[in-house]
């Protein structure tokens, strides 16, 4: 059976990821150090993780396997979860797979250690947008379909 963990903090997607998932009849983890409504939702398990670094992370891919899909926009939390054979999504719906995480962990290093060079290149990206959240949508849907073809027998 499909399962969908999701890095909830500051997660924009948390309540298309839940239609998907009760759509699809998949466990799905909220994973956050607090600060989440509990769910009615059969199918929601919020999942509280006591406050350190990386410890929801931790969690999730502890846990995360073939046949699982994660929704995290932590690009080493993705890195850990593809090696686990589980199929990853960003927020955006971008999706991360062997073909690209390195290329990715690249990128977000270099940016890292731009921003600690010059002070002044800070801030975020572009702003989560209606089309992001569409093509997230439809990029989940995808991968859960896939996914099911990816759970152990």
């Amino acid at each position: 059976m499909t399962r969908l963990f999701v890095d909830a903090d500051a997660c924009p997607v948390k309540g298309e990821a839940e239609r998907v998932a009760t759509r699809h009849k998949a466990q799905m983890y909220l994973v956050s150090n607090g600060g989440l409504r509990m769910s009615d939702n059969p199918f929601v398990e919020v999942v509280v993780v006591p406050d350190g670094p990386d410890v929801a992370d931790m969690w999730i891919a502890d846990r995360a396997r073939a046949g699982d899909v994660v929704i995290t926009g932590d690009i080493p939390l993705a890195a850990r979860c593809v090696e686990n054979g589980a199929r990853v999504l960003k927020h955006n719906g971008e999706r991360l797979d062997a073909r690209n995480i390195g290329q990715v962990l690249a990128t977000r290093d270099l940016m890292t250690d731009l921003r600690a060079a010059d002070p002044f290149r800070q801030g975020g990206g572009k702003p989560f947008s209606k089309a992001d959240r569409s093509r997230f949508l439809d990029a989940l849907e995808r991968e859960m379909r896939a996914a099911a073809s990816d759970v152990p027998r």
